[in-house]
């Protein structure tokens, strides 16, 4: 397995079945341009395989950290520990950015979630609420 970080909008493209629908084009160059939103590829034998994406945070009082946005294994590569690998790189990445640290969120019923972040290091925070805001996209 290799692990690529990817820059390249034709990449996101060749991959665009990890992800929950298909890439948008001026969303994945906007995505892509910022250097502070990373985009990981696990390809086995040049196939793409899994893919994390990372977007970095930094508050005044706290600095900086890494909020691992989504995490996708095709369905064939699952069980190999595609995700392990892609969530382990997106937090070595997030040290070489001297992130002091890096969250996610997932459904409290996503068992291979958590298998796969317990795995990689991550430990649930107790206590904690999600709220959300959806906006109409007209």
């Amino acid at each position: 397995m290799e692990i690529r970080r990817i820059i390249q909008v034709e990449a996101v493209k060749d991959a665009g079945h990890l992800f929950d629908s298909p890439p948008r084009p001026e969303a994945t160059e906007r995505f892509l341009a910022d250097e502070r939103h990373h985009l990981l590829i696990a390809y086995v034998d040049d196939v793409p395989a899994g893919m994390v994406t990372g977007v970095e945070m930094t508050h005044p009082d706290k600095g900086t950290e890494m909020f691992l946005y989504e995490l996708g294994v095709d369905e064939s590569f699952r069980g190999r520990g595609v995700g392990r690998a892609l969530t382990s790189a997106l937090a070595d990445l997030a040290r070489e950015r001297d992130c002091y640290g890096m969250w996610t969120i997932t459904e409290e019923d996503n068992a291979a979630a958590l298998a796969t972040y317990s795995r990689a290091g991550g430990a649930p925070e107790d206590e904690q609420v999600v709220l959300a805001w959806t906006f109409d996209q007209t």
